[in-house]
């Protein structure tokens, strides 16, 4: 833990509770309330819910920006297709921070860092899959254009478990104070770049393996273990100093508890997959390991418990997303937190230039 960066009204923690606040509200009640995740991005822009008038204007002025502009599709297609969809990323959002220069319009700017970053990332799975792009719909709610611009919704078993499994991930993974993607975002514009720049920036920390990897890690764990078939025996090599191997998925360097989105991604994993009928052995390989984690004395006394990225893998993987696009789904979602952050410190007049010490 370091010295505190700023000062937020955005995000709470409190780890050693299990406690994550978005604006006041808890998230279990905000993911068990909320209409959508363009309602929760509402609140972290704005600091309060949206009327109904209010919410069906936003979702309008969201949804008509749906479509990235030519800049974009440009830049995607100039990368190899073997490209990390991550390395694209981050250059998509530095071709943005072109287009959209000007200063002007903040408010404009972080409801169209939101709206294009869907078809940003759904352009760029299609383009290293070598397919063509998808318009966008603006018919469509936010994840359904989402999957829409994807997977071309009419050759998808769209569910709406799996429509509102994915609202619940982008919930989850929308804000969590200042962490290192969070942070960076802040940095850059407190040296007065534009949005879009401090996104290329914030996309470009959290492409980092220690950062937004965590779930790919997960999924790639669990499958080594299925070939094994053997779950106690790699406890046991992960208490064995000797062997290097992590137990990927649990604990976490604020929670110091069950991480709360865990819980509700346990649940989410489970309607998912009976909803789709999948028996994904995964599922219950990681049942077994949190199972024996939970009694086991080795990880309860160094606080390891389940965090976020735990079961998020085998969500996204149930619905199809490749493992390789994991990270840009979890940049999607918080790029309505980097914005919201960003946008909360421009408004400070005072805001000043960050200079870390050094000691």
């Amino acid at each position: 833990m370091s010295t505190a960066a700023c000062e937020s009204k955005i995000t709470f923690i409190d780890g050693s509770k299990g406690i994550l606040r978005y604006r006041g509200y808890n998230i279990e009640d905000l993911v068990n309330n909320s209409k959508s995740f363009i309602e929760i991005v509402y609140l972290l822009f704005y600091g309060g819910f949206p009327n109904e008038s209010d919410l069906q204007n936003f979702i309008l002025q969201v949804s008509q920006e749906y479509m990235p502009p030519k800049i974009v599709s440009d830049v995607i297609k100039s990368f190899p297709r073997n490209s990390h969809p991550m390395a694209v990323l981050v250059a998509c959002f530095s071709a943005l921070a072109s287009y959209y220069y000007s200063h002007e319009d903040v408010l404009r700017h972080i409801r169209l860092a939101v709206s294009q970053i869907p078809g940003i990332v759904a352009m760029i799975y299609r383009h290293i899959n070598s397919k063509d792009f998808i318009q966008a719909d603006t018919g469509l709610s936010y994840v359904e254009n989402f999957i829409h611009m994807m997977f071309d919704i009419s050759s998808y078993k769209f569910t709406k478990i799996v429509s509102k499994a994915l609202d619940i991930i982008f919930m989850l993974h929308a804000d969590h104070e200042q962490n290192a993607s969070t942070a960076t975002v802040r940095l850059t514009g407190s040296a007065g770049a534009n949005l879009f720049a401090c996104l290329a920036a914030g996309t470009a920390t959290l492409w980092g393996p220690a950062h937004g990897g965590a779930n790919e890690a997960v999924v790639n764990m669990l499958m080594e273990i299925e070939k094994s078939s053997n779950v106690k025996q790699f406890i046991q090599k992960v208490k064995d100093k000797n062997t290097g191997i992590r137990l990927m998925g649990f604990g976490h360097r604020v929670y110091k508890n069950y991480d709360p989105r865990a819980k509700i991604l346990c649940e989410v994993c489970k309607k998912v997959l009976s909803d789709l009928k999948i028996n994904d052995p995964l599922l219950e390989i990681a049942l077994e390991l949190e199972n024996i984690a939970l009694k086991d004395e080795y990880f309860t006394d160094r606080n390891l418990y389940p965090n976020v990225d735990f079961y998020s893998g085998i969500v996204l993987k149930a619905i199809g997303i490749p493992v390789k696009m994991f990270t840009t789904l979890f940049a999607l979602a918080r790029t309505s937190g980097w914005a919201a952050q960003w946008y909360e410190m421009v408004k400070n007049k005072d805001y000043k230039i960050c200079r870390p010490r050094q000691l």
